[in-house]
């Protein structure tokens, strides 16, 4: 398959193989959108989940947070699904690639605020690893949610990790400190990514987090091109810009402004967090939709039905 992702029609999606997927957003040229959700939290909207409504407001990809992959459970989803099915129900209900974070808990790390504990079926290991391949995800994040204690040098660790338990893309980077003292990114941090083995190299989107606006990610971005000079697609690296501190709801014209910057800057997708209660505010999607991609296509993606491409 060597359609742009912005081509693909509904079963599409979910045929795509993980490197078909990386090869699909970097032909789109910086147009695609990864919104994050919390399928644990009460749904935005009755009777529904909170990825139908990403999905719905023009998210292209679906990643879920805060998912315990021990004991899976995602609300709004029909109840006649057993919890077991949840997965698999709601990959073919969206029809979209998912992806699921796993945190690198790095306990000796010095923290900046108070330590949050969180569950074993969120952490990475190679049980979790293997349970995300056995679940059909299509990718991993290997990043910090506030307060958990993720270090970088423990992203470092589990993308070796993750190179041997998990099949499909590979994305890790911060997005804010996750209470760790730390830069949460810079040239030497990506450096050290790409050469554990990345698929795509998460960095916070301009005016996310302090001291990293659009020079440093340029620096970046320029860097990462330069190593994909000359390689196929398998080796080459994506850079996802995230907006996963509570900015993701902002107003509109802040969120075109952060999209913007970044989709200047060179970055191949956008990530939108789910700091509204576990969801990110759908006008927010869809105005991040419209400034990087223009209506015809956000309004493409959005109509284009799941039946197509049979």
């Amino acid at each position: 398959m060597t359609k742009r992702l912005l081509d693909f029609a509904g079963k599409d999606f979910l045929n795509v193989t993980p490197l078909e997927l990386k090869q699909s957003i970097l032909a789109s040229e910086g147009r695609i959108i990864m919104a994050e959700n919390v399928p644990t939290e009460q749904p935005y909207l009755n009777s529904l989940t909170n990825a139908e409504i990403e999905r719905a407001a023009g998210a292209d990809l679906i990643l879920f947070n805060v998912l315990d992959l021990i004991e899976p459970e995602i609300k709004g989803i029909p109840s006649n699904i057993p919890q077991s099915e949840h997965i698999k129900w709601i990959h073919n209900a969206i029809c979209r690639p998912i992806g699921i974070n796993l945190e690198p808990i790095d306990k000796k790390a010095t923290m900046n605020q108070e330590r949050h504990e969180i569950s074993i079926g969120r952490i990475v290991s190679p049980k979790t690893l293997k349970l995300a391949d056995e679940y059909g995800f299509s990718f991993i994040c290997l990043t910090g949610n506030p307060g958990t204690g993720v270090s970088n040098s423990a992203i470092k660790d589990s993308i070796e990790m993750a190179r041997k338990h998990f099949k499909g893309l590979i994305i890790a980077g911060k997005m804010h400190g996750a209470g760790v003292d730390e830069p949460v990114m810079n040239l030497e941090i990506a450096k050290d990514f790409i050469k554990a083995g990345i698929d795509v190299l998460l960095v916070p989107a301009p005016y996310t987090v302090p001291h990293f606006m659009e020079q440093d990610l340029r620096a970046i971005v320029d860097m990462v091109k330069e190593f994909n000079k000359g390689k196929d697609i398998k080796e080459k690296v994506l850079i996802m810009a995230a907006n996963g501190t509570s900015q993701d709801s902002s107003d509109e014209y802040t969120i075109r402004k952060i999209g913007l910057a970044a989709k200047a800057c060179g970055v191949d997708l956008h990530h939108i967090g789910d700091s509204f209660n576990g969801v990110c505010l759908p006008e927010n999607i869809y105005a991040l939709g419209v400034a990087i991609r223009g209506k015809r296509h956000q309004l493409t993606m959005l109509a284009r039905s799941n039946f197509r491409g049979e």
